[in-house]
């Protein structure tokens, strides 16, 4: 992420870019998604004051990409949606703390109606990630 701070700039349309790939699968080896997940982690390590208010949205779309990636019946091999799985958690500790605690709090009713046991582990470890 070599603009680091100067993102800022660019957030609103950034955000749509990112929205838009976590939306969609982009085959088997998820290059994409992966991919997009490493900049959603740059931007927020990189401009955490202005996420707290893009908290809603950037939640959304990370539980409802973790639940695809947990529901895919396609051919997408068990490795790469672990690692899906594990940059959709990354991505929601980095908003939790930018946000002091609010995922955790939001991710409470999540955690007690989900029966899924992968998506559970990953709001699990969110929740306790201190």
């Amino acid at each position: 992420c070599r603009l680091g701070i100067l993102i800022v700039r660019h957030l609103k349309r950034l955000e749509r870019v990112i929205l838009g790939y976590l939306e969609v699968s982009d085959g088997p080896e998820e290059e994409a998604r992966l991919g997009i997940l490493e900049t959603l982690q740059c931007t927020i390590e990189h401009a955490w004051p202005r996420m707290p208010c893009r908290l809603p949205v950037l939640l959304k779309a990370l539980l409802k990409m973790m639940w695809d990636v947990h529901t895919d019946q396609g051919p997408t091999p068990e490795p790469v949606k672990a690692a899906l799985l594990q940059g959709a958690t990354e991505c929601l500790i980095l908003l939790d703390r930018c946000s002091e605690g609010q995922v955790k709090v939001l991710l409470e009713g999540v955690y007690s109606s989900c029966e899924e046991n992968r998506v559970r582990e990953c709001i699990r470890k969110v929740q306790e990630n201190t």
